[in-house]
């Protein structure tokens, strides 16, 4: 956290309205129902507009509508959330990291460790790795053979980088991920199951962020890839072969099966679950509970989830469904037999 920067830096600095004493601190950012002096908070979903007259923070982040219903000084912007995020980066910056590598680190004598990188305690680089300038290896990870990590990208703890896998610059991986393990890949022979080796490896952009404990599998052939700018969430899984377009998030718990492409500026909900092979088209929007079963061909919102219910009337309707097919067929025969009675009745009148 920072000393603190004055309300008229802040609207310098992000080109933003201030209404307000211009000398006034802020220290840190907070809720409305919990911000107290020094705190700067914001306003951008209006079922928090009744939190709005009682904070008690020093400024809030408003836009123009809500600006003159706001008791405290305002920064105001036409998004407030993103003016939020980048006022909060500015209060609360990355942690930094003294360039050198830790006593209790394992690094092969093949591998290359750029002087201004940071590699923490009980992190493991083997042969023919690459730790570019400013990259930080935090506590726990291991850096396979081969792998490379871009210029000042992070791993935050026990992140797993297999062997060949190649990280962009600025990539911030969250601990417990696992990136370039094996695909699923199985043929299924007389007496079992043969592995497929898993020859490919995992391609991640620049500015691409990976959640805890996500898992992206190596390609069985070409490599999975994660393009630029791309941010995933917690405990989602990217089969081997997927390919994601640049600038796609994917919420926590989704599962993308392998050889699909999603395409640029997709926003892929919590729970969703894609099947193999498919191609999702650029600026597709997948609700959450969604299962895509088929390829998307043009940009949409799309979804399949059914809402929650009493228990009582689910179970009902639960009952329903199984006889939906049933109840499709025999409206299609009624629907036959009032056309047969509308052309009788034609002929009659004539």
């Amino acid at each position: 956290m920072t000393a603190g920067l004055t309300l008229g830096d802040l609207a310098l600095r992000f080109g933003c309205e201030l209404r307000g004493d211009p000398d006034t601190t802020v220290v840190q950012v907070a809720t409305l129902a919990h911000a107290h002096d020094g705190c700067i908070s914001f306003l951008a979903n209006p079922r928090y507009r009744h939190a709005l007259a009682d904070t008690g923070a020093s400024a809030v982040i408003v836009s123009q509508e809500d600006a003159e219903h706001c008791p405290v000084a305002a920064l105001i912007s036409d998004d407030p959330y993103v003016l939020y995020a980048r006022v909060a980066d500015a209060l609360h910056p990355a942690p930094e990291f003294a360039p050198g590598v830790h006593a209790t680190a394992v690094v092969h004598p093949h591998a290359r460790v750029a002087d201004t990188a940071h590699v923490a305690a009980g992190a493991v680089i083997e042969s023919g790795a690459v730790i570019s300038d400013g990259a930080v290896v935090g506590p726990g990870c291991i850096v396979m053979d081969n792998a490379m990590v871009g210029a000042g990208s992070r791993l935050v703890a026990s992140v797993t980088l297999c062997e060949e896998v190649r990280l962009g610059a600025r990539v911030l991986i969250h601990p417990g991920a696992v990136i370039g393990a094996d695909g699923f890949g199985l043929a299924r022979a007389p007496e079992g199951w043969v592995k497929v080796p898993q020859v490919g490896s995992v391609d991640i952009g620049d500015d691409v962020e990976i959640g805890a404990s996500t898992t992206i599998d190596r390609g069985a052939i070409d490599d999975t890839v994660i393009e630029a700018g791309c941010k995933l969430d917690n405990q989602i899984q990217i089969a081997h072969n997927v390919r994601i377009g640049e600038h796609t998030v994917i919420a926590a718990c989704s599962g993308v099966s392998g050889s699909t492409t999603i395409g640029k500026r997709c926003m892929i909900a919590g729970a969703v679950g894609f099947v193999g092979h498919l191609a999702i088209a650029d600026d597709v929007v997948v609700t959450g509970q969604t299962m895509v079963n088929k390829s998307i061909t043009k940009a949409g919102v799309y979804s399949s989830a059914l809402p929650m219910d009493e228990a009582r009337q689910w179970r009902r309707n639960s009952a329903r469904f199984r006889q939906l097919d049933d109840m499709a067929r025999r409206l299609k025969k009624l629907e036959k037999r009032l056309e047969a009675l509308d052309r009788k009745r034609t002929d009659d009148e004539h």
